[in-house]
């Protein structure tokens, strides 16, 4: 699918943003909001629309004795996380230095340090936002209160976020790294590594990755970030090595900045395709795992992966009422990527339907609302659970022309 956009302006600012959504208005024009430009599903670049491109907004500013960031709209994790580390600061980001901080924001924000301090939207304090008739306005916990309720976890639907407040903290240095299994291993470590999960401090938060390693051969990879005192550190990295038999094992002191880095490096696949499609687990059922193992074994492509995200300790206390994020059970938030260059895309499109059908008789209804596109409709019926009759009468409030429509609403 190739979208051609009708105009493209590049913001610089605020006004620029109310200038261009006014435009649209004017001239019955569909808009999308370009942030981090990361989106697989495409939605930041509509067809015939105007698009805000805030690749020019991405300045960041540290207030190290608050422990506060503020970030501009188009800031990516990398611009966030590398100003707030010469403090001996990071922010909860999620794994992909490169993924802009608002659509991760306010679509969730899973990554390696949601287990001690909650998903990037808990750690929202506040953000500017120009709404549909052009208005700026701020929205934090005592002004426009239930917009602030809203964004964090409703996603880009209710107005441009130009500049946000994000909570930082002391964590540097954390323990993390990657454990490779090979694929006749992978069904044992998965089961196996249930106890571990369901037992896992706030400390210790887990990735686990269908892929293929840099052989060519496919397997499953534990990368685990342990974010509390180092020398606990090392007795849960030990746990998981003794899961099976590794192929390699490389765990040690990082940053939250050169583990952003090491990620980026590793889906440095410009000009390729992709098809996502997500599944929210409660856990590694015997049938999540037989499909997961399934998925690596019939890989139609090296880049193809099944990422999945631990939700579990401090993101999964918040009550599910304090923000639109409509899942707050610990669970596994899987995410299905075919990833393959230029060629024909049936086989990559077909291999992730399989795979998400697969997962679909464990998973949880719903699922993560940044993974999911139009054509998901049972799932987004459910992904937003207890909030989603608040969630589109906030939707009539602000925006009663569906101006914005950057992840779907039920």
């Amino acid at each position: 699918m190739t979208n051609r956009p009708a105009l493209v302006v590049h913001a610089r600012g605020t006004a620029d943003v109310q200038d261009a959504v006014r435009a649209a208005r004017d001239h019955d024009l569909p808009l999308s909001v370009r942030g981090g430009g990361h989106d697989w599903l495409g939605r930041g670049v509509r067809d015939g629309a105007l698009v805000i491109d805030l690749a020019g907004m991405r300045r960041v500013e540290v207030d190290a004795r608050a422990g506060v960031a503020t970030v501009a709209g188009g800031a990516t994790a990398t611009d966030l996380v590398g100003a707030a580390s010469p403090h001996g600061l990071s922010a909860v980001t999620g794994t992909v230095g490169g993924v802009g901080v608002a659509g991760l924001t306010l679509g969730g924000g899973y990554g390696l340090l949601n287990g001690r301090f909650g998903l990037a939207l808990d750690n929202l304090l506040a953000a500017d936002v120009v709404l549909a008739d052009g208005r700026a306005v701020t929205a934090d916990a005592t002004h426009e209160a239930e917009l602030f309720w809203a964004i964090r976890g409703g996603g880009g639907n209710f107005g441009v976020v130009t500049s946000m407040r994000h909570r930082l903290y002391r964590v540097d240095p954390i323990l993390a790294g990657m454990i490779f299994y090979p694929l006749p291993q992978a069904a044992t470590v998965l089961d196996r590594l249930n106890e571990i999960l369901s037992t896992a401090p706030d400390e210790l938060t887990m990735a686990v990755a269908m892929l293929t390693d840099p052989g060519g051969a496919p397997g499953v990879a534990l990368i685990p970030a342990w974010s509390g005192d180092p020398a606990s550190g090392g007795a849960h990295i030990d746990r998981l090595q003794r899961l099976g038999s590794p192929a390699f094992a490389k765990v040690g002191p990082t940053t939250c900045v050169d583990m952003l880095r090491a990620n980026d490096e590793q889906g440095e696949t410009i000009g390729h395709h992709v098809a996502s499609r997500t599944r929210s687990l409660p856990h590694f059922t015997p049938g999540t795992v037989s499909a997961l193992v399934e998925a690596a074994a019939t890989f139609t492509s090296p880049l193809s992966r099944v990422l999945c995200g631990q939700f579990h300790g401090a993101a999964a206390r918040v009550p599910v009422e304090s923000t639109a994020f409509g899942l707050r059970r610990e669970h596994i938030m899987a995410t299905i990527i075919g990833w393959w260059p230029p060629g024909d895309a049936e086989p990559h499109q077909t291999w992730a339907d399989t795979v998400s059908e697969a997962l679909a008789g464990d998973a949880l209804p719903g699922g993560y609302p940044n993974g999911l596109g139009p054509a998901d409709t049972e799932q987004i019926a459910h992904a937003y659970g207890p909030n989603a009759a608040r969630l589109r009468a906030a939707k009539t409030h602000y925006d009663p022309s569906n101006t914005f429509t950057a992840t779907p609403l039920p």
